[in-house]
């Protein structure tokens, strides 16, 4: 323990590489042991309150604001949505379409967390000067590495601007379809833009894996490897999903044994399905499997979930890579560090879906989109957001006016194990009772397993200072650091 009796503040700069705003606090037990550490989000927006009275015909325009770096996500859950209110089946074309922008919005996600948000920590060291460590220090010590992050996330970020006119909010998806089709040109552009794409993403994983055989080793035990339930999307064959419609054989949920708890499920069960906690310390919520109560029944999302639900992904190399994280982790892998890993695999599954689906005639039809009015009165839509499954649950009045809104974000979904994380990284780091800038950083790091959007979960507004606490087992503040 720190021997001063007063709490000891130190300020960190950069501020830390998650969207955001949190604190840490770790928990010591009588003995000066690391008994618990939690992920507090200290900040609030109420997006869904300010969505009610808005027609549903725009909540797909206003839904992607809830956030710049998830704009597509709730673009296409709200949508999805949206077409289950008119009571239509969107045009075959418009799904193509949709799946396209989907897969290029997980392209440039997947390519922001790994090569700019995490590779800092990978490449030069948990106790470099923390003023380095981000990506300008990434710039000045690989600036070929950077310089392919950023190639990538342009690429998938350019698909988005030709599908919808702009790389950010663009209000393209609409209930019932897409509000525009895909010329030829286009099509030839992003075709175009394949092969450097695909040059990265194979960059991307011979790096890491490189450093998961040589240096990695420890944070594979140590960062959130713990057994829990995984859900999200799978195919109608048990294939690997990201958007649902035609091809969605539904929700699955299986043990870190391999057992299915569920398979099957529709987006219109999730209400009796899942459940949500909530707890004094965080605005973040909770969900769980109601049957199995908040402790047996929390669950992890994402890519490394997507890849341990699926029978297969469906494309040549991503299939191999999937084999290979098997043979690593096993048929379902829990360490939470593979979870860079698996964003790694599923940019390259997206860029070999995206090749398939740009071969594919109808890519380029006109009909896009199908017209109706108000047919439901409440409807669920589910979509795979970057960050795990995403959830839009809509109740509308007789004129399409929203009644209530509930949306059940993937970052929330996570929150249990991103809370199992950091204690126990705190428990196997924290020596002597003190804050060192590698345990704080490795502390940090756990979060950023899981690439947290805290805007999307809990509608917070601002960048992230990150607050860590040391607290005695009388409750006393032993030591503090903020970041930002």
């Amino acid at each position: 323990m720190h021997p001063e009796s007063t709490p000891r503040r130190i300020t960190i700069d950069p501020v830390t590489r998650i969207e955001g705003h949190a604190k840490i606090t770790i928990q010591l037990d009588g003995s000066g042991a690391v008994a618990t550490a939690r992920f507090h989000v200290t900040e609030y927006r109420g997006f869904e309150r300010f969505c009610e009275g808005r027609p549903f015909t725009e909540m797909a325009a206003i839904t992607a604001r809830i956030c710049g770096i998830c704009p597509v996500s709730h673009l296409l859950a709200a949508a999805k949505t949206g077409d289950k209110i008119l009571g239509v089946a969107i045009p075959p074309a418009a799904e193509h379409l949709r799946r396209l922008m989907n897969l290029a919005q997980l392209t440039q996600s997947h390519a922001l967390s790994f090569f700019h948000l995490s590779s800092p920590d990978f490449l030069l060291g948990w106790n470099s000067d923390p003023t380095q460590r981000n990506l300008f220090g990434l710039i000045a010590a690989n600036p070929d590495l950077a310089r392919a992050g950023i190639r990538l996330r342009q690429f998938g970020q350019g698909v988005i601007e030709a599908l919808g006119g702009r790389k950010i909010h663009a209000a393209w998806a609409v209930p019932g379809g897409v509000r525009s089709p895909l010329s030829p040109a286009l099509r030839d552009q992003i075709r175009a833009g394949l092969p450097e794409a695909f040059t990265i993403a194979e960059r991307g994983l011979s790096l890491f894996k490189q450093l998961l055989d040589t240096q990695l080793q420890e944070e594979l035990e140590v960062f959130g490897n713990f057994p829990s339930l995984f859900l999200g999307l799978v195919g109608k064959d048990g294939s690997w999903e990201h958007y649902g419609g035609r091809r969605s054989g539904g929700i699955r949920v299986m043990a870190s044994d391999g057992s299915l708890v569920a398979d099957g499920l529709q987006e219109d069960d999730v209400e009796q399905f899942l459940a949500e906690a909530v707890e004094p310390w965080s605005y973040l919520k909770f969900p769980y499997i109601q049957a199995l109560g908040p402790q047996a029944g929390s669950y992890r999302v994402g890519p490394l979930a997507r890849l341990n639900l699926c029978d297969c992904i469906g494309s040549e190399r991503a299939d191999q890579e999937l084999q290979e994280l098997r043979q690593r982790g096993g048929r379902v892998v829990t360490a939470s560090f593979l979870y860079h890993l698996a964003r790694l695999i599923e940019i390259l599954a997206c860029l070999e879906q995206m090749e398939q689906l740009l071969d594919d005639p109808l890519i380029t039809a006109t009909h896009v989109r199908a017209r109706a009015g108000v047919n439901c009165h409440e409807a669920m839509g589910v979509s795979e957001a970057p960050r795990g499954t995403l959830f839009h649950h809509y109740w509308v009045d007789a004129n399409g006016l929203i009644a209530k809104v509930n949306l059940i974000i993937a970052t929330g979904q996570n929150n249990s194990a991103m809370n199992r994380t950091i204690t126990q990284i705190a428990r196997h780091y924290l020596a002597d009772g003190n804050l060192s800038e590698a345990m704080l950083n490795r502390v940090e790091a756990g979060i950023r397993c899981f690439d947290p959007c805290l805007s999307c979960s809990t509608h917070a507004a601002g960048q992230m200072p990150l607050l860590v606490q040391l607290i005695g087992p009388d409750g006393t503040l032993l030591e503090e650091r903020r970041r930002g």
